[in-house]
């Protein structure tokens, strides 16, 4: 197998600005400097003509870039903001069904990935974190594309409603025109905007080719920000497929017992407790390691909490679902994962009662822009004569739907000493690491 190139969506609006820092071909043509399309009558409108479809190849691929204005990221994350992105590779402008256009970055495997490690973490973390990093980035990718390979004709259903309510969860598979998209919903991608360090490219370079799998599999590696103490499973998340290598397992080498999260009152003591973790850590050199500025503007990972009024609970609730509640009166667990992370939360309201999932559906509806995780419990104080309250504590444990690598938590190994393998060994259970290019 040859190192293969990929095509990632980075910016979809009515109209795109972009600039070309040196050569580049075009029907044969060759052009540079600043340039504008738009979306017109169905077709993308350049230079006063019409088009099905742009594309820009470098005349000179090694030193060849070309800049995005206005690139959107951390999209409905509490980070969400604008900013120029260079990126190097062809781009392609494709047509976007919503009636607008898509810049498409068509780039190798290896020079994506040097990116995604420098753009998903801090490109000063070690190098066993940062080559397992890359490992799982490669492998979760080129299983993406895999997928989509065998399954055109599939069309995922992301979405169940019955008379109780509604479960509705969020893959990264919900991309046709092109392989994997730039922000959080897929793998933050940001060009060569962030400035790679010798020792991203070196863990690039030392596992060249290298994916976790599992009986004849690339396995489909996910990873978050911090498990919480406990890993959750794919099923819990996403569609009801059951992956071997992402199993519930404490994130410590030193205590293997787990809880059994799934039922309530181990749940509720475990998230308002500080269990001994690989990622139960504050200290801040670790967490530069994995965190970009942007996300250190968060200060909390293994436990946090999070406070509403009746009146803001209620607002926010009906703004994020288009439902009408009521007064929210209870905020009912029916089901949870392996992390104790809520799959299926029972919505109480004055007006209406439904229960919602799955996770990131449950932290959706509760936060302006995405509740840090489901893994959390709810206290009610200060009811009125009704029996309503009025305000609301939500009580949580880690960031992220916990599946897979915990990056924190492997921050932490990294800086123990383990090795990369050791790492993603911990992590994914019974995969082994094979070189495919």
């Amino acid at each position: 197998m040859k190192e293969p190139n990929i095509t990632v969506g980075i910016l979809t609006d009515s109209k795109i600005e972009f600039i070309l820092s040196s050569a580049y071909s075009i029907n044969d043509v060759e052009v540079s400097g600043r340039q504008h399309v738009s979306y017109d009558k169905g077709k993308i409108l350049w230079n006063e003509k019409h088009y099905d479809e742009l594309l820009f190849i470098p005349r000179f691929a090694a030193s060849a870039s070309f800049e995005l204005v206005n690139v959107m990221i951390g999209i409905n994350f509490h980070w969400e903001r604008k900013e120029d992105q260079r990126f190097l590779g062809a781009l392609k402008i494709i047509i976007d069904d919503n009636e607008k256009i898509t810049a498409v970055n068509i780039i190798s495997i290896e020079e994506y990935l040097t990116s995604v490690i420098s753009s998903e973490m801090s490109a000063n973390a070690s190098l066993e974190l940062l080559k397992a990093h890359a490992v799982i980035s490669r492998s979760w990718v080129l299983s993406n594309i895999n997928q989509q390979k065998g399954s055109l004709e599939k069309t995922k259903n992301s979405l169940v409603v019955n008379d109780e309510g509604y479960i509705k969860w969020y893959d990264r598979q919900a991309h046709t025109r092109f392989d994997v998209c730039a922000d959080d919903h897929c793998q933050r991608y940001e060009g060569i905007t962030r400035i790679s360090t010798n020792i991203v490219k070196e863990a690039i370079k030392s596992t060249y080719g290298e994916v976790l799998v599992h009986k004849g599999k690339i396995c489909d590696a996910r990873f978050s920000k911090c498990c919480g103490g406990v890993f959750e499973e794919f099923q819990n998340c996403w569609e009801n497929e059951v992956h071997p290598y992402l199993h519930k397992k404490r994130d410590s080498n030193s205590v293997n017992w787990v809880p059994n999260l799934k039922n309530e009152k181990e749940a509720n003591k475990w998230i308002r407790t500080n269990p001994e973790s690989f990622c139960n850590t504050k200290d801040k050199t670790i967490l530069s390691q994995v965190l970009n500025s942007y996300d250190q503007e968060t200060i909390d990972f293994y436990r946090w909490k999070v406070v509403y009024s009746q009146e803001e609970l209620s607002k926010l609730i009906k703004d994020k679902s288009g439902i009408d509640f009521g007064s929210i009166l209870d905020l009912i667990p029916i089901e949870r994962g392996t992390s104790g992370r809520l799959v299926r939360l029972k919505f109480v309201g004055t007006k209406r009662t439904m229960i919602i999932g799955k996770e990131l559906e449950i932290r959706r509806l509760l936060s302006r822009t995405h509740l840090y995780s489901s893994a959390f419990v709810i206290d009610k104080y200060d009811y009125n004569e009704e029996q309503i309250p009025n305000r609301f504590e939500i009580i949580g444990a880690g960031w992220g739907h916990g599946v897979g690598l915990c990056q924190i938590g492997a921050a932490v190994m990294g800086a123990k000493g383990y090795t990369y393998e050791e790492i993603l060994h911990h992590y994914f259970n019974g995969a082994n690491i094979e070189k495919q290019y």
